[in-house]
């Protein structure tokens, strides 16, 4: 449980800085009731990946784990080690590209406009296909053999630390005071210009810890299956 909490949080990071969802949230935060709409947003966009999640565990993960054979536990930290892999690889490319990626214009927001969780919900909904990350999370949950509970918890913890920066918006506006206009726009400049560079370092460090987390299983895993060899051994001397 708690490898899994790990890697929930590490990946859910490396995922929660993503212009998709933080950059309309800098424009909301620009307009009117600029806390109610970002909150608003918000919920949208956590409603939407954690329904989809647990629908997606809860129901065609759940019924393709009973018709496959149960994974062993070297075969789940091999993967932990390839979903690393491959986020460190994502991080590496998009540090090459980070020039390019960063001229890109921001999305056409308007912040004065209505329905603002909806605006959040569609963005997710557009997004959730193409959640990679998200996925490799829930492959490893479904994986572990955890009951219902335990896994709308850990799919809880991966959203909560997905919405993190959205509610670190929700925080400025409420605590910001003078400082909150300031903030919020030297923020969005911020990210309009160095997103990349920004998730290229989350995703390498995420990727390093998720096959660190994988590294550690197997190197468990090995010294468990040493250990009981060597017991087996002195049983059976005469």
């Amino acid at each position: 449980m708690i490898r899994l909490i790990g890697l929930a949080v590490s990946i859910g990071l490396a995922d929660s800085l993503n212009p998709s969802t933080i950059v309309p949230a800098l424009y909301l935060a620009t307009g009117e009731r600029p806390r109610e709409r970002v909150f608003e947003f918000t919920v949208g966009v956590f409603a939407v990946y954690f329904v989809g999640g647990a629908v997606i565990a809860l129901g065609p993960g759940t019924l393709l784990l009973s018709l496959l054979p149960h994974p062993s536990h070297t075969t789940r930290y091999v993967l932990e080690v390839v979903v690393g892999v491959a986020i460190l690889i994502a991080g590496v490319f998009l540090w090459f590209h980070r020039e390019r990626l960063g001229d890109r214009e921001p999305p056409d927001i308007s912040a004065g406009g209505k329905g603002t969780w909806l605006l959040g919900a569609t963005i997710t909904i557009v997004e959730l296909p193409t959640a990679f990350p998200y996925f490799a999370v829930i492959a490893a949950i479904v994986g572990s053999g955890l009951g219902p509970v335990r896994q709308l918890s850990l799919l809880l913890i991966f959203n909560v630390c997905f919405v993190l920066p959205l509610l670190a918006i929700v925080a400025v506006l409420t605590f910001g005071g003078d400082r909150t206009d300031r903030l919020l726009a030297a923020g969005r400049d911020f990210l309009q210009r160095r997103w990349p560079v920004v998730l290229s370092v989350v995703a390498v460090v995420a990727g390093v810890v998720v096959i660190g987390l994988g590294v550690t299983g197997l190197t468990g895993t090995r010294q468990r299956a040493k250990h009981i060899t060597k017991e087996l051994t002195h049983k059976v001397k005469p």
